[in-house]
Order: C-alpha cells, then sequence, then structure tokens
C-alpha cells in the first residue's frame, strides 16, 4: 500500500491514542503484581508466547491460506491483549486486575516475541528473498510508538490521577472509533480484493478466535487457577490488540493485504467475546443454583 493519510497519518494516531488509554490505566504497582499471580500469569504467558503462534500456524496451514494472509494472521497472534480485554472481562465478571498485569507485560514480551515471530513467518509462508524481514530500524520504530504513549499515559497517571481517571473512558471511545475508522478506509481501498479473499479468510480467523479464548479460559481451569483469573486470561489471550498488528502491517511491512486478518477480527471479536462472556456467566450461574 502507498503511504496515504491512513498510513501516514491515521494508524500512528490510532495506534498512539490506543497506547496512550493504556499508559492511563497502569501503574508500577501492576507490573509489581506479578508475583501475586504466579500460576496465572505463567499460564497466561505460555499461552500468548508458544501456544497461540503454534495454533495460528496450524491454522493457516490448515486453510491453506495465501502466504500473505498468513503472515498478516501470524503477526496477529504475536500482538499483545489491550484496552479492548480489560473491558469485556470487566462485563464478564474476570479479574480485570489480573487483566491489566498482563497487559503490561505482555505489551513489553512482544515488543521482542512479534519481530521474532513475524520474521519466521516471513521466511516459512514467503518465496525465498520475496519479503524483506522486519529490519532493526523498524522494531525500534514499534518500540517508540508502542513505549513511548504508554509511558506518557503512566506519568499522567501518577502526576495527574484524576485527570487520568476522567479520561480513561474518553480515550477509550476514542480508541474504538480511530480502529472502526481504520478497518472502513481499509475496506474501501481494498473492497475488491477483500471480497475476492473474504472466503478463504474468515473461517481461519472466525477459528483464530475462538479457540483462542478457549485455550485461554480451559487451560487455567485445567491447571485449578480461579475461575475469575481463568476468565481474564480468556478474554486477554483471545482479544488481541489489533490496530498494533494493522499498524505493523500498513507501516512496517507496508502490505495491505497481511492488515486484511487483524482488520476482520478487529470486528469479529466484539461478538465473539460477548457470547464467551454471556457463556461462561451462564455456567457460573449453573453451578450456583445446582
Amino acid at each position: 500500500m502507498q503511504a496515504s493519510i491512513l498510513t501516514t497519518v491515521i494508524m500512528p494516531m490510532a495506534l498512539g491514542v490506543i497506547m496512550l488509554g493504556l499508559g492511563l490505566s497502569l501503574t508500577l504497582e501492576d507490573f509489581r503484581r506479578v508475583a501475586q499471580y504466579p500460576r496465572a500469569i505463567s499460564i497466561a504467558l505460555v499461552c500468548q508466547m508458544i501456544l497461540l503462534p503454534a495454533l495460528c500456524f496450524i491454522l493457516a496451514l490448515a486453510f491453506n491460506m495465501p502466504p500473505e494472509l498468513a503472515v498478516g494472521l501470524m503477526l496477529l497472534s504475536a500482538s499483545p491483549g489491550g484496552p479492548t480485554a480489560n473491558l469485556y472481562s470487566h462485563l464478564s465478571n474476570g479479574d480485570v486486575a489480573l487483566n491489566i498485569t498482563l497487559t503490561a507485560v505482555n505489551s513489553l514480551l512482544t515488543l521482542f516475541s512479534l519481530p521474532f515471530i513475524v520474521n519466521l513467518s516471513l521466511d516459512f509462508f514467503m518465496d525465498s528473498g520475496e519479503y524483506l524481514p522486519m529490519q532493526f530500524k523498524k522494531v525500534m520504530e514499534v518500540f517508540a510508538i508502542v513505549l513511548v504513549p504508554v509511558t506518557l499515559g503512566m506519568v499522567i497517571k501518577n502526576r495527574l490521577p484524576v485527570f487520568a481517571a476522567r479520561m480513561e473512558k474518553p480515550v477509550k471511545i476514542l480508541s474504538a472509533l480511530f480502529l472502526a475508522l481504520v478497518i472502513i478506509m481499509i475496506s474501501v481501498n481494498e473492497f475488491s480484493r477483500i471480497v475476492k479473499f473474504l472466503p478463504r479468510l474468515g473461517g481461519p480467523v472466525l477459528a483464530f478466535n475462538v479457540l483462542s479464548m478457549a485455550v485461554g479460559y480451559y487451560l487455567p481451569m485445567l491447571f485449578r487457577v480461579e475461575k475469575k483469573q481463568a476468565i481474564a486470561i480468556g478474554m486477554e489471550i483471545g482479544l488481541h490488540n489489533g490496530t498494533l498488528a494493522i499498524y505493523i502491517a500498513l507501516n512496517v511491512m507496508h502490505n495491505s493485504t497481511m492488515a486484511w486478518p487483524p482488520a476482520l477480527y478487529g470486528v469479529l471479536m466484539f461478538f465473539t467475546a460477548a457470547v464467551f462472556g454471556m457463556l461462561v456467566n451462564l455456567k457460573r450461574k449453573e453451578a450456583q443454583v445446582g
């Protein structure tokens, strides 16, 4: 995709606003809290860093996805959770404090794991020499656009806690609007190609979303993690920061096709997360009645 208002203005603004909003909800205590949930966080990190990319890789092969779409889906799998996971965890009676801690830790760790996974994906799915891996300069660019607004948000929360509390909701709304605008612009610009590939894209994206939440919920339950924490992990593992993945696809990889999986995912996750939240709480109510 050639440079446009979407890639040069809207995407950096969208990601900056989302990361600023994340920073407004974080404190240093969120990072120190890791010691309070050793089992839950360990399981969540195994899911995020190992199981999800492996699951995504299997789905890309099983659905015989075109190379660029496969890399786009792998890029999504390597992206951390975001503010949406915190919101849905709250609505589903999950442990939001755990969500915030996981988001903080994952956001830092994926700055290192994401380039690694993307480069491996490019090497496997794309023909040799067809695509350049993420170079160090581009990795540093992602570092900057993630860490700078997050750090700014944390500083604002520390220095102006009342102002930060007031701004959290407006920033979340603005983040959702930016994401919607990005998806609409991609759809308009790439409509003919999206229609062409949608039949081959819808299945793996939906399957990845549903299986991510299922793995994130049932694996912790298998290891006897509290239900509230399992719900939080399910949301954190199942709801990725699609805006970050889209930004990297458009501004770092300069490939609009790779942005389609996270763009479609960004639409589907709102509905699947709502259904997931209702199902886990339905089981909770049945257990209480029983």
